[in-house]
């Protein structure tokens, strides 16, 4: 009974509808379609529960029948688009390769909604059905893999922080907005400088086996494969050292 009493009141631990009164004319299904559209097509700020409610061609008050706030429609938000991962394919023992793919999906799900990021910053840990499907599914990928349960979990964790980072980054790229904008050659000049004083070894060290910097001038643009590649060998680096 204390468990009951002290367990966290999510919009998943209610009925979506009473028992009583007359039938549904919405679902909380639909409800969240139309919000995930309205945030794709004109960002999360455009999410209000008038806004849904005109797209739907009722009043907010009915809404209210199905999702008790706002709040609450940004967590069915947020576990549909953890709907979209597909979790059908059965672990394949080798965990790595199957974490990568995890995380592509992962990564993807977050280009296709760009908003997902702020959405995620402002809820905290509420967690829906799908995204504990999610967890538990890569749990059980990690299952052969060396570490403790702590270490599995931080894992996984850095799977989505690392694809919010690489999605924002896309989303960037796709604005027209150059995410490694700067002055290379000034910063390079920079940190050489530095390291000559000498109170930087370990630096000085590795700038000198480093060898010539880059061409001077813009990298070339990278495309989404480059910046896939890159994403999964990061991965593939990171994620044995955090679990051997």
């Amino acid at each position: 009974m204390a468990d009951r009493e002290t367990r966290p009141t999510t919009v998943w631990s209610r009925p979506e509808r009473g028992a009583r009164g007359p039938a549904p004319e919405r679902s909380r299904y639909e409800i969240t379609a139309v919000a995930l559209a309205l945030a794709d097509a004109e960002g999360l700020a455009a999410v209000s529960m008038r806004a849904v409610a005109q797209r739907l061609g009722t009043g907010p008050a009915s809404l209210y029948r199905y999702v008790g706030s706002r709040d609450e429609l940004l967590d069915l938000m947020a576990d549909a688009v953890a709907g979209e991962l597909d979790l059908s394919a059965a672990p394949s023992g080798d965990w790595l390769g199957d974490l990568v793919g995890l995380a592509l999906q992962s990564k993807a799900a977050h280009t296709r909604h760009p908003w997902l990021p702020e959405l995620n910053d402002r809820r905290g840990e509420v967690l829906g059905p799908h995204a504990i499907d999610y967890l538990d599914h890569a749990l059980a990928v990690l299952a052969p893999a060396p570490g403790t349960s702590r270490q599995k979990l931080e894992a996984i964790g850095l799977l989505g922080g690392l694809a919010t980072l690489f999605a924002r980054r896309e989303a960037m790229a796709a604005a027209g907005e150059d995410p490694g904008a700067g002055d290379p050659p000034a910063q390079a000049a920079h940190l050489a400088a530095v390291a000559a004083e000498g109170r930087h070894p370990y630096l000085l060290a590795a700038l000198t086996t480093a060898g010539p910097p880059p061409p001077a001038g813009p990298p070339p643009p990278a495309g989404p494969a480059e910046r896939d590649a890159l994403f999964e060998r990061l991965l593939r680096r990171l994620l044995p050292a955090m679990l051997g």
